[in-house]
């Protein structure tokens, strides 16, 4: 039985311009009416995802910023977690050698000190933006998790410095080919469902989760059925090769499986 369904957002549940289709909209109505307890899992910001969440299902659960968020659909804050301070020291102020652009988040936002328009497309249907800043001088103590965005080999180099660096003191995934996350150690999708669902007695055995990226690893092995995206990163198919891969977001996959679960299941 399932009781509980968790997706990422983009090259997941979203189409490749990043909107959700008419049959995901259809089918989450209709997992709703089912009685299944929704939750969107991604990497994206609280004030990123409240307007998708208001359009797509207002009754789901978000887990934001790569499990470092929990929210009820009240709005009510379940869980928080950010980065060492000192960790976020290491990182703003390292000599990292590296092209990639650096971006924070905290719950005022999204800050960076790179100008790259091109970033916002992503979020055009909620209209999330950066703060441009000087993020020398941000205070450790206020920062959730820091991403870098480059091309990937860029990325693999410096994932590898900062691995050296930092070692246990943080968790590093790659939520797409062209960004690397660091986040609060033993943070992630997985561990945040986790608490959501004991929090929701919910047992992990009836959760059913969808992603399509590394940061999306521990949901899906944790859940009692993790489906894996067809467009999803070869390292995720590779890590969880027991795991099924079905369609293309760019179908709606997700929404053609879920579709005949539920005309197959009573």
């Amino acid at each position: 039985m399932v009781r509980l369904a968790a997706f990422d957002m983009d090259g997941t549940l979203l189409m490749p311009d990043h909107r959700a289709g008419e049959a995901t909209r259809a089918t989450l109505r209709r997992l709703q009416a089912r009685g299944v307890t929704l939750v969107f899992a991604t990497g994206r910001h609280l004030l990123d995802m409240r307007p998708m969440l208001q359009e797509l299902a207002p009754g789901a659960f978000l887990i934001t910023g790569n499990g470092t968020r929990i929210h009820a659909p009240s709005g009510e804050r379940l869980l928080a977690n950010d980065l060492p301070p000192q960790v976020a020291e290491m990182v703003l102020h390292g000599h990292w050698n590296t092209s990639a652009s650096m971006h924070v988040f905290n719950d005022s936002g999204w800050l960076t000190d790179k100008d790259i328009p091109a970033l916002l497309q992503a979020h055009s249907w909620s209209g999330f933006r950066y703060q441009l800043t000087d993020l020398q001088r941000l205070p450790a103590h206020e920062v959730t998790k820091i991403c870098f965005v480059a091309d990937h080999a860029t990325l693999c180099t410096l994932r590898t410095a900062l691995s050296q660096a930092l070692g246990t003191q943080a968790h590093l995934c790659f939520s797409a080919t062209d960004c690397l996350e660091v986040l609060p150690p033993d943070c992630n999708k997985g561990a945040a469902l986790q608490a959501l669902a004991q929090h929701l007695g919910i047992d992990m055995a009836e959760c059913m989760a969808f992603g399509d990226a590394m940061n999306d690893r521990e949901m899906l092995l944790l859940a009692g059925k993790g489906l894996i995206m067809g467009n999803a990163m070869p390292e995720l198919i590779a890590a969880l090769p027991h795991l099924p891969v079905i369609g293309h977001c760019n179908s709606e996959a997700v929404a053609h499986y879920l579709t005949d679960w539920l005309d197959t299941t009573p």
